[in-house]
């Protein structure tokens, strides 16, 4: 193929166009208003009918809006028993919003929303420094309309806060690669390290690409480019380093215990449970997968397009590696500081690094992690189909255009015949997108003024699948354990106990929200089978994956507890009003009632926090009230409350031993005080 120096400087008798003209300031501002407006429509569109969405983090940002500790350090409970097992950055957003606004809903899922909205605008931004306006929208609105951004820009997990500290990190190292600038590319690591904040080594995933085209396309010497690269390590480290060494160096006995982690520290959380436990399996206090909790489908190179993950993520994925591998062609031979060959390597190691990592981690995974793709898949798309319309009177840049239209067409059409949804759109979108991409193929004078409608109508054809299940997505509520996008959300895991049950035991099942589409297995009717269908057993699941209620009940969050144990909850006046096993049950009690609940032993009951000696010393010292039997974490988990070697169990035991049990609506309560 013809080698390329940067695609907008070529004359046009040697190859692509000149841009056209920029457009006036008018021109050049409504279009990203109105598809920014549109995405918050989508984003925020009867957004309350999510309720809180995740409990599990709606209960820390109601904590974090009660006590400054539980903000600072992401406590589940504002007595500052234990933390959620992240790091706390997506929690400083939603206790912030919840503080100002008040603990509800809106105040805590909005502002997920809004992040979207952002995250949308910034790639938006960044495409078009280099490829123009058209290229920028057609980014921006293909991220908009991915099926899993519209879920998780529409639900508090940390997800959202992720992909926006992502995005804007790619847009940083964009401006770093235009003039070398070690400041740009130190902010790339200020990001990066507020990523890390807010899921640990997941943001690291895309460090190799911004490192590489770096190297490779900064207009400066080797070894300048060399010593900003270590600059922008050095200011990662630091951003999320300073929080690091304040865990560390705090007191342990006057902070609350690090979840997830086997000895209270954030070091071995993020390099075990959350680290490389994630990857390998079988390492971390249950989540890094020893129990074998693998929600993406079987490993391998096909589990993006799998049936629990393919619909999430994958509508516009073939165009993006045909994309890819197209640029790269092209550009092969284009001098070093080429910024189509520069953009292609930033977002194409962002989509290869983090799409094979998710393909054969063999730890703890959710589909919805995928959503950390979104933005490399809708830039690789458009900056791929923009260099292939600079070549468009080359016949094998049509065809190739053709080729990523029909593939697009095609697989849509084949992830609606699966979700069994629209049967209609899936033959209109498969045969107009064919139609037009044969018009495509046509000799480039036959086009004439053609071309541009043919393109447009093309791309809109072949994409009317997934943005169609996109908007669907925003129609149902989501309360689930493990969200999913399309026409029929799922809750995922119920709730691991029920409170009639002895202490310690673990009970069935609670009941989900009641909220549209809202179950408690599958997706769409695509999961049955896989690992993820009805997988109540599971050992190593993890905070991702809560709600649908320990407890029973039918409350926003999807286990709201009876009137009768939230009024006694209310009256408690101590700093822990009760005590329960696993945190998705301790989460909703505290929802139901404002106060604070220690989850024992964190989030599957399994965390050595608090001991018995600890609990002892809280009972004795007037700062619990009740005990409440049963809990745990959605599903029944290892090593938790009916393990009788962890703390909670043991807890358990010694409450039952000691005090009277009384029954107060449906739950089985001991009073400590008495």
């Amino acid at each position: 193929m013809v080698a390329m120096t940067t695609l907008m400087e070529r004359p046009r008798a040697a190859g692509p166009r000149h841009q056209s003209p920029p457009p006036s300031r008018r021109t050049r501002r409504w279009p990203v208003l109105v598809l920014l407006a549109a995405t918050a429509v989508l984003y925020l569109w009867d957004l309350g009918a999510s309720g809180w969405g995740n409990s599990f983090y709606a209960a820390a940002a109601q904590a974090g809006a009660q006590s400054w500790k539980a903000w600072l350090f992401g406590s589940l409970d504002a007595g500052n028993a234990i933390t959620v097992d992240k790091p706390p950055a997506a929690i400083w957003v939603m206790g912030l919003s919840a503080r100002v606004f008040g603990v509800n809903s809106w105040a805590i899922l909005a502002p997920q929303a809004l992040i979207g909205v952002a995250s949308v605008y910034l790639l938006y931004a960044t495409v078009k420094r280099w490829f123009g306006q058209h290229t920028g929208l057609l980014a921006g609105a293909a991220l908009a309309l991915t099926p899993v951004a519209v879920l998780m820009f529409r639900f508090d997990n940390p997800d959202a806060l992720l992909v926006l500290l992502m995005t804007a990190g790619a847009y940083s190292t964009t401006r770093a690669v235009e003039k070398a600038s070690w400041k740009w590319l130190a902010l790339t690591g200020v990001l990066l390290g507020f990523g890390f904040l807010t899921k640990m080594m997941q943001a690291f995933l895309v460090l190799p690409g911004f490192a590489l085209v770096y190297l490779i396309a900064a207009p400066t010497g080797l070894g300048k480019r060399i010593r900003d690269l270590l600059i922008a390590g050095a200011a990662l480290i630091v951003s999320a380093g300073w929080y690091i060494a304040l865990v560390s160096l705090w007191p342990a006995s006057s902070r609350p215990y690090i979840a997830g982690s086997t000895n209270n520290t954030l070091w071995e959380l993020a390099l075990g449970y959350n680290g490389l436990g994630r990857i390998f399996g079988g390492a971390g206090n249950g989540g890094g997968g020893g129990g074998n909790a693998n929600f993406g489908g079987a490993t391998g190179i096909g589990r993006l397009f799998g049936s629990s993950m393919g619909t999430e993520i994958s509508w516009l994925l073939p165009a993006a590696l045909i994309g890819l591998l197209t640029v790269l062609a092209i550009t092969w031979t284009a001098p070093r500081t080429d910024r189509a060959r520069a953009a292609i390597v930033m977002w194409g190691g962002w989509l290869l690094v983090t799409g094979i990592t998710f393909s054969y981690m063999s730890g703890t995974i959710h589909p919805y992690y995928t959503v950390a793709l979104a933005p490399a898949i809708a830039a690789t798309v458009a900056i791929g189909g923009r260099v292939l319309w600079l070549y468009r009177s080359r016949a094998w840049a049509r065809g190739l255009l053709a080729v990523m239209i029909m593939a697009t067409a095609g697989w849509g059409s084949v992830l609606l015949g699966r979700a069994d949804w629209l049967p209609a759109l899936r033959w209109a979108a498969l045969v107009l997108g064919a139609v037009l991409a044969l018009v495509l193929l046509l000799p480039a004078a036959k086009l004439r003024g053609l071309a541009v409608v043919a393109l447009v109508a093309a791309m809109l054809s072949a994409g009317a699948s997934g943005a169609a299940y996109a908007a669907s997505t925003a129609t149902v509520a989501h309360t689930g354990s493990i969200p999913s996008a399309g026409p029929s959300g799922r809750s995922g895991m119920g709730g691991g106990g029920t409170r009639g049950a002895a202490p310690g035991a673990m009970g069935g099942p609670g009941t989900p929200a009641g909220g549209t589409g809202s179950g408690s297995t599958g997706s769409s009717g695509t999961e049955t089978g896989s690992s993820e269908s009805g997988s109540t057993g599971s050992g190593a699941a993890d905070s991702d994956r809560t709600d649908g209620g320990g407890m029973g009940g039918t409350g926003m969050g999807g286990g709201g507890q009876d009137s009768a144990v939230t009024a006694l909850l209310e009256a408690a006046g101590t700093k822990w009003s009760a005590a329960i096993s696993g945190a998705t049950s301790a989460a909703e009690l505290e929802l139901d009632s404002g106060t604070s609940v220690i989850a024992l032993g964190g989030w599957n009951g399994s965390d050595p926090s608090p001991t018995l000696a600890e609990f002892q010393a809280y009972v004795a010292a007037g700062q619990i009230h009740y005990y409440i039997s049963g809990g745990g974490m959605g599903g029944g988990a290892r090593g938790g409350s009916g393990d009788s070697s962890t703390a909670s169990a043991q807890i358990a035991t010694w409450v039952a031993a000691n005090y009277p049990a009384t029954t107060v609506g449906s739950a089985t309560v001991y009073d400590l005080t008495s």
